[in-house]
């Protein structure tokens, strides 16, 4: 008898083990806030009709990595994983095995994640259909290959460590904060990268290209920064995809639609106050305007093709048409997200919050290189414009890159 009440209470207390365990809807929700705030399937789906089942072929300055399958599957995904091999992936970069992730998986930005917020991550991505796909190797030139020097990388590069709150900042500014430089890893796209692929951390984001295509600054730089922008032109940027200044294209377009748009207001806000406090980190360059010859050639395309939409004096039609003058991205010190836009056309975000849509038309088979460079260096410097010259080379060498 006392061994079958013994046996009772074992399995009442296996059984009210076991329902301890599962991770409450409020858990799972801030998981699903989490993983939609970094983004994960937009690297972590590659077929639409299987969520987060990995296998997105992703280009590096060395060469080529897949994203790896995050669904509960036990035997290709991470289902068998315990809550310390997720916790040790994402914020240290270390396999269940003890091998290295590259930091195109962005762990330098997921170390600042709290443990709660990791395990967050988890119990949302075990409530997803487990998918039977198997993790492909990645395709890296020589040396890169070899995991081991991941070691070395992150002896120089790699500083773990939880985000620090400013006692002295709101609580809107710490959110944001902890949104951009942890879960978010707004960084990886933004902030220029040495010849090793880590981050200049002096110059957090101040830009960078990324293929391709120019992340713009998000500092305070008067000319291509977020100087010009208020907090609500940051958020509504973020979950429309346009504002009074700018839209959305390329990467970006894809971040507003998989990620920020989907953010509570709250959560947007954060952002755009802690964005909107940056400093310039560093000195916009100095700019020598094009000669007379070029900007005539430029203005002659631009009344040609471009002023039925953009208007003489740029002003465009704003959420519609985006305008020109003191528009920052097209006065970066890269040209390539303008290039592109000019060659391939874009297509305006549509989003809930801004269903609308608008059209450009690309001009890659009907202009030539000289012609793309002329009108570019014409918009990049009218209206009060300031954008460094733009060579036909360089339009060249965007063909190359385009679709």
């Amino acid at each position: 008898m006392r061994r079958i009440l013994a046996g009772l209470v074992l399995c009442t207390a296996v059984a009210s083990a076991a329902v301890a365990a599962e991770p409450s809807p409020e858990l799972i929700a801030t998981g699903k806030t989490l993983v939609e705030a970094g983004d994960c399937a937009g690297c972590h789906t590659a077929d639409p009709t299987k969520p987060f089942a990995g296998g997105k072929r992703i280009e590096t300055p060395f060469g080529a990595i897949y994203a790896p399958n995050l669904t509960p599957d036990r035997d290709t995904g991470i289902g068998a994983w315990t809550d310390a091999d997720f916790t040790r992936a994402v914020r240290y970069g270390t396999a269940p095995d003890g091998s290295l992730y590259y930091p195109a998986f962005p762990y330098p930005y997921f170390t600042r994640m709290t443990k709660d917020d990791t395990l967050a991550i988890r119990a949302y991505l075990g409530t997803l259909a487990p998918v039977v796909s198997r993790n492909k190797p990645p395709e890296l030139r020589w040396p890169f290959g070899y995991r081991g020097l991941m070691r070395a990388w992150n002896w120089l590069f790699f500083k773990p460590g939880l985000f620090e709150p400013d006692q002295s900042k709101s609580v809107a500014w710490n959110r944001g904060g902890y949104l951009v430089m942890g879960p978010g890893h707004c960084g990886a796209c933004h902030t220029p990268k040495n010849y090793f692929g880590a981050d200049k951390s002096a110059q957090a984001l101040t830009g960078s290209e990324l293929g391709g295509w120019y992340a713009p600054r998000l500092d305070g730089a008067a000319r291509a920064g977020l100087q010009s922008w208020s907090e609500q032109d940051i958020a509504e940027y973020l979950q429309t995809g346009r504002n009074a200044k700018s839209h959305a294209g390329g990467p970006m377009a894809e971040v507003i639609i998989a990620s920020t748009s989907k953010l509570s207001d709250a959560d947007v806000h954060a952002i755009a106050v802690y964005l909107k406090s940056l400093p310039p980190a560093r000195r916009e360059s100095i700019v020598t305007p094009p000669d007379e010859a070029e900007m005539k050639a430029g203005q002659a395309v631009y009344a040609k093709l471009c002023i039925a939409c953009h208007e003489a004096d740029g002003s465009g039609a704003p959420r519609i048409y985006p305008p020109l003058p003191a528009n920052a991205l097209l006065q970066s010190i890269n040209p390539s997200s303008t290039l592109r836009i000019i060659l391939d056309g874009a297509h305006t975000v549509t989003t809930p919050r801004a269903p609308n849509t608008g059209e450009m038309p690309g001009y890659a088979k009907q202009l030539s290189d000289e012609e793309i460079a002329a009108v570019t260096n014409y918009i990049r410097n009218s209206w009060g414009n300031a954008g460094p010259l733009v060579t036909p080379a360089q339009v060249a060498k965007a063909r190359g890159q385009g679709p």
